[in-house]
């Protein structure tokens, strides 16, 4: 790996990334507070044992923001608020590199405005992995128009490098694979409103009759129903009832032990 990487963030998307980089070289994981920066490395040392990868000094995990000047490349991995993705960028500024490229992990906010907010959209790139990273090959990357070349080339060869297929695709709400996604995931919840059909009966026939290695609703427990509304909202998909009255429960999936199955 050529780029010198460096992931401000510490949740699952965040250490799922540090896990993958940190079998091809060195990767810096910059938290808000000591507690993240305990649970950070906690994960991303779990994963590489399930990766089969020894860390052997290959993460430096720190809430000290002065560990992101080395970086040559710096990805914002944080929750899908615009602000706090903003304030981030406004917080690093001073102690990143002229000429580090600028990456956001977003799932679905407009990364023109992401670019903007850091104040260098020439070197900014949306780069959306997907959850489980070490499991899941696609990245897609978006650009704002400013974006150069050797942004875009090395948005490119970071990928190649950890292994991952990057496609471009446009900067529109959800980009491909959650503009799409979304609206079939709501479909099977207010199928199941409609129909009284159980969650595992749903599941086993997409999976089954479908082939989809996950049923849509384990798959909304998987991403986190907050998530899913937030992701929901961005492209203008209608949120099911069901989905809001579980949120509103704190029955946010997996993360929280319960949404449409328990955990």
């Amino acid at each position: 790996m050529s780029e010198r990487l460096a992931i401000a963030g510490s949740g699952a998307i965040a250490c799922g990334l540090a896990a993958v980089a940190a079998g091809r070289g060195h990767v810096t994981v910059f938290a808000r507070s000591d507690g993240s920066c305990d649970r950070a490395e906690a994960k991303v040392h779990k994963l590489c044992e399930k990766l089969g990868t020894h860390v052997n000094g290959n993460v430096t995990i720190s809430r000290d923001p002065a560990v992101l000047q080395d970086a040559t490349f710096v990805v914002e991995a944080i929750v899908e608020d615009p602000e706090a993705k903003a304030e981030v960028w406004t917080r690093l500024r001073d102690h990143i590199a002229a000429d580090a490229v600028l990456a956001t992990t977003t799932s679905s906010l407009p990364v023109s405005a992401l670019a903007a907010a850091s104040g260098h959209p020439e070197r900014f790139v949306g780069l959306h992995v997907f959850n489980p990273v070490p499991k899941m090959d696609l990245v897609e990357l978006a650009f704002p128009p400013e974006a150069t070349p050797d942004t875009r080339a090395r948005a490119r060869a970071l990928c190649d490098a950890l292994g991952k297929t990057a496609v471009e695709v446009p900067d529109t709400p959800g980009f491909v694979v959650n503009r799409l996604l979304f609206p079939y995931l709501f479909d099977a919840v207010r199928l199941l409103e409609r129909t009284g059909l159980e969650p595992e009966a749903i599941d086993t026939c997409m999976c089954l009759g479908a082939g989809h290695p996950m049923g849509p609703l384990a798959l909304l427990d998987l991403v986190g129903l907050d998530v899913s509304a937030a992701i929901g909202e961005t492209i203008g998909a209608e949120i099911p009832e069901t989905v809001t009255r579980l949120i509103a429960e704190g029955a946010l999936g997996r993360k929280a032990g319960r949404g449409f199955f328990a955990y």
